[in-house]
């Protein structure tokens, strides 16, 4: 069979870390396009013979027959660039945030229904081995309090990258919806959020740092859960959730969700591999004629918001 033929859309950090590679080493797709608003490719750094366009429509104009687009762009332009290629014809796989807000969302899936595409939203922290194991372990589980800290060098991982500060850039929530994503398939009951307090740099449109209450409906076995998001952290960085269970045993989950401790003890740890998982995972729907959606984490980012008290704090500046 055949392998579908494959586009990648925004050539920026992410597409370069992960994308590229995984499509690379998992063989389910031939990358056949690039696209990146500079129409330089990679500058010697990407596979030999892929064609680079300056936007999505030059690369569906000259590759009608193309089969499937991976979106890697910031969040604020997903919904455009999705919907035009789901109406072209194009399975789509979008990178978390799938888009800039809820009803963009939604309305994906509805275009993705009506031209009979797959839509995947690349929840790629829940592609983790470790996170799947803690799921099975807290399924029927009585949870008596989840702690979250997610902190981590804005400098470091987005640098530079000003879209992040901007409308629709998501500020600390950028990385803090992957803990979300994490919650939201561990937990073995909906989260809402009750409380949040989102710290927005006095030059900046999006928070730096943020911390949220959630807790789940009356009578759910799940007691509250508290967050902590921020972009300032140096040094060593934290990507934690600490689960207390009633009877009194303690689920971990570090570095980003990729290892689980059970009352301290080590009992899954791997190498990042979620990305391969993911473009795995991507075949095998189009394969079926299946999409997969899941809109849980952006709810809660546009919950916070919606109840979230917001706090001016000092200048953020590179």
């Amino acid at each position: 069979m055949s392998r579908p033929t494959l586009g990648i859309v925004g050539v920026g950090k992410i597409a370069r870390d992960q994308h590229l590679p995984s499509i690379a080493e998992t063989g389910s797709f031939e990358l056949a396009a690039l696209v990146s608003p500079h129409g330089t490719g990679l500058e010697g750094d990407g596979p030999e013979g892929v064609p680079t366009f300056r936007s999505q429509e030059e690369m569906l104009a000259a590759l009608p027959r193309l089969d499937a687009v991976a979106l890697c762009t910031p969040p604020s332009v997903r919904h455009g660039l999705a919907a035009a290629a789901l109406a072209a014809g194009k399975h789509v796989l979008v990178e978390k945030p799938p888009a800039a807000t809820v009803s963009e969302l939604h309305d994906l899936v509805a275009v993705a229904a009506r031209n009979r595409r797959v839509l995947f939203t690349a929840w790629h922290s829940q592609f983790n081995p470790a996170v799947e194991a803690a799921r099975e372990r807290l399924a029927g589980a009585a949870i008596r309090a989840v702690r979250i800290d997610w902190k981590e060098d804005v400098r470091r991982w987005h640098p530079g990258q000003e879209w992040i500060w901007q409308p629709g850039g998501f500020g600390v929530f950028d990385p803090g919806i992957n803990a979300l994503s994490i919650l939201t398939r561990i937990m073995p009951a909906p989260l809402f959020v009750r409380e949040a307090e989102l710290l927005v740099p006095e030059n900046r449109e999006t928070p730096i740092a943020v911390t949220m209450t959630l807790r789940a409906a009356a009578g759910a076995p799940v007691g509250p859960v508290s967050v902590e998001f921020d972009f300032r952290q140096e040094g060593e960085q934290t990507w934690t959730i600490a689960v207390e269970l009633e009877d009194g045993r303690r689920l971990e989950l570090t570095h980003g969700g990729t290892r689980l401790f059970v009352d301290g003890t080590p009992v899954l740890s791997e190498p990042d591999s979620e990305y391969r998982r993911i473009y795995r995972r991507f075949r095998r729907l189009i394969d079926e004629g299946t999409s997969d959606v899941d809109a849980a984490p952006l709810h809660l980012v546009a919950d916070a918001w919606s109840v979230g008290r917001r706090r001016t704090t000092a200048a953020f500046h590179w």
